[in-house]
């Protein structure tokens, strides 16, 4: 799993982490955390824990990256109503990658070689002291807290969906 922590997408997250102040440590996981089910199974902790980036296209064609709770589903339509925009259409994997620098799955809140326009964070997470977040690969975590995420992507909390 050495290997892990040598992919590209893991070292540009850990050092910006770093520089951000991030506190968590990357942990390399046996089993893959590229879904919300699978890293909580991984980590033995509630999906409700896993922080997931979720990635839509704004109708100005730049990313919009929504920081979720794993434990329910982004619901578009009240996001897109939220910020005011018509419609968010999703984003397909060439997208996620170009924008993020990152394949589907291990879709880090940070580091992005094309900084989302707007980044939202789910209300749901902050009823946790740890949440866990992917860290550029699909077996590559970092444990952080609702606040942490906020503070250092800027984020704005939403309820995002249920």
């Amino acid at each position: 799993m050495e290997s892990v922590l040598q992919n590209q997408s893991v070292v540009r997250i850990k050092q910006v982490m770093q520089a951000l102040g991030v506190m968590g440590e990357v942990k390399v996981l046996s089993d893959s955390a590229r879904t919300a089910a699978e890293a909580a199974a991984a980590l033995g902790v509630g999906a409700g824990q896993i922080a997931s980036s979720i990635v839509f296209k704004l109708p100005s064609g730049n990313p919009l990256l929504v920081i979720t709770s794993g434990a329910h589903r982004v619901d578009a339509n009240l996001v897109a109503n939220n910020l005011g925009v018509e419609k968010l259409h999703r984003a397909d994997a060439d997208f996620v990658k170009n924008a993020s620098g990152i394949s589907i799955g291990g879709v880090s809140p940070f580091g992005w070689l094309t900084p989302p326009e707007i980044i939202i964070i789910d209300e749901a997470l902050d009823a946790f002291d740890v949440v866990w977040a992917a860290a550029g690969h699909a077996h590559a975590v970092f444990p952080t807290s609702f606040a942490e995420l906020q503070n250092k992507t800027g984020a704005t909390p939403m309820i995002v969906g249920e």
